[in-house]
């Protein structure tokens, strides 16, 4: 196998993709905290287009790993051992997949390892955009837009004369940059967030006040926050993976990443210190990301909850085996036809129905075939924002509540840690309180709708929903998810 440095780059076979530009010219004007597989599949794809285009040179990536644990201190070693290069494995459900050399990210730092570093490299006047991937309930704004200056991690944070949590990192960078005259630069959020950009300046202006009330004035009327919306689905990598993948393609590579063909990114153009040429390599910018958002986090996201939920639970592992199961992909067609689309405004020239379409054609992919367990974890914070306005909507038109209570009855369900064939299995749910796990266990099944994922819902004033609901927990309980769901299909 071939080692992939910048050394073995020219030497690839022809099959393998690599970068159009030549990166010893390149040079960081984009820092992105958390480099995850989303955004060595996506943001960073794109970035690699841009820097082939003449007079780019300047919108390189600075990868910075902010979480302190040993899966991100070797992700920083191995990116260091292969010049920040990585191999992308493109899959097309009817056509061979593409192997890509992604190169944009040209400098990659560990903050835990020092983090006064980190924030010099921050305060950097060539870095004029700070991105981010940090999960759906990494921000901690409450459904009021308020960001808990009390809550522990951040309490303590505050504390510190070098902090550790993003929002101290980005808030002292920023105090250093003013008063260097360096200027400000755009925090762009890029995770699965109603309006991100928004939530993402309620939560740094929220630390910032807790700090320096001057210097959050100066951020409010300067930094600018964009919201976006991100679309490609991208698995996660697991050793048995990498294996696979070096295999195909004859690379030696300690981080390759695989993702389906389809890429989407649309972004509100509001850039305070400048912004690389994305709209000439298929980045939509608009005045207005709400409806593309709305689309995406009610369409796709809420079917790979509905997937994830009832299918863990029926004793499935990946996306490609439940949708072999008919019961499955019409719970998804009803829940898109009947629940969602009708409470939806496309935005101008998308038809609901065949984005609905094209999305039962992506989870179909076979080579891609995303963990259910993933698509399931974190589920408190994701139904938050993926089902709660949908399920809303039904209750309050008076719609057929089936399937809103049956993908809550199944998160509740999920929570026991065991589906119908007593399989046990890891739950991930990093933002589920011990008073949540109280109610999820109660012998009273109602109190479960109390859980934080449900605050704000309103679930308990609908009597019919409430009924539903019961029935159809208690019915999963005594005859199996898949028996439940035949019910709530018909």
């Amino acid at each position: 196998m071939t080692a992939l440095n910048n050394q073995s780059l020219p030497h690839l076979p022809p099959e393998i993709v690599v970068p159009a530009y030549d990166r010893s010219r390149v040079k960081p004007g984009i820092a992105h905290i958390s480099v995850g597989n989303f955004h060595r599949a996506h943001q960073a794809v794109y970035m690699d287009r841009v820097l082939a285009r003449p007079g780019q040179e300047g919108w390189g990536i600075l990868g910075i790993g902010l979480m302190e644990n040993p899966h991100e201190a070797q992700k920083a070693t191995d990116m260091e051992a292969q010049d920040c290069l990585y191999s992308l494995t493109e899959c097309a459900p009817d056509a061979p997949n593409v192997v890509r050399v992604i190169g944009s990210i040209t400098e990659y730092m560990y903050a835990p390892a020092d983090r006064v570093a980190t924030i010099a490299r921050l305060a950097d006047p060539a870095i004029r955009i700070v991105s981010m991937t940090v999960t759906e309930g990494g921000y901690y704004v409450d459904e009021n837009g308020v960001f808990p200056i009390d809550h522990p991690l951040v309490a303590e944070d505050l504390k510190r004369e070098v902090p550790h949590t993003i929002f101290g990192l980005l808030t002292e960078a920023l105090r250093q940059r003013r008063e260097s005259g360096a200027g400000p630069f755009t925090i762009l959020s890029c995770d699965n967030l109603p309006q991100n950009g928004h939530v993402a300046r309620a939560a740094f202006l929220g630390w910032a006040r807790a700090r320096d009330a001057g210097l959050a004035r100066w951020i409010e009327e300067n930094v600018t926050f964009p919201c976006t919306m991100v679309d490609r689905i991208t698995p996660a990598v697991h050793p048995e993976d990498v294996k696979r993948l070096d295999a195909e393609s004859g690379l030696d590579d300690r981080i390759p990443v695989f993702c389906e063909d389809f890429i989407q990114w649309v972004v509100e153009d509001k850039f305070c210190a400048g912004r690389p040429e994305l709209d000439a390599v298929g980045v939509q910018f608009t005045d207005d990301v709400q409806p593309y958002e709305a689309v995406k986090l009610h369409m796709l996201n809420a079917s790979h909850s509905l997937l994830g939920l009832s299918g863990v639970l029926s004793g499935y592992r990946f996306v490609s085996e439940i949708m072999q199961d008919l019961h499955e992909v019409t719970l998804v067609e009803q829940y898109l036809a009947f629940d969602a689309e009708p409470l939806l405004h496309a935005p101008p020239g998308m038809a609901l129905t065949d984005y609905g379409r094209r999305l039962l054609r992506r989870f179909r992919n076979k080579a891609i075939s995303d963990q259910l367990l993933r698509i399931a974890s974190d589920s408190t914070s994701k139904l938050a924002m993926f089902v709660r306005s949908t399920a809303m909507g039904v209750i309050a038109h008076r719609r057929p509540v089936e399937r809103i209570a049956f993908v809550v009855a199944c998160y509740a369900e999920y929570l026991r840690g065991h589906d119908d064939k007593g399989e046990t299995y890891a739950i991930v749910e990093p933002h589920l309180t011990d008073d949540d796990k109280v109610k999820a266990a109660s012998s009273r099944l109602e109190d479960a709708l109390d859980m934080t994922a449900f605050a704000g819902w309103d679930l308990r004033d609908s009597s019919v929903f409430v009924e539903r609901y019961l029935a159809l927990r208690q019915s999963i309980r005594d005859r199996g998810t898949r028996a439940t769901l035949g019910q709530v299909i018909a």
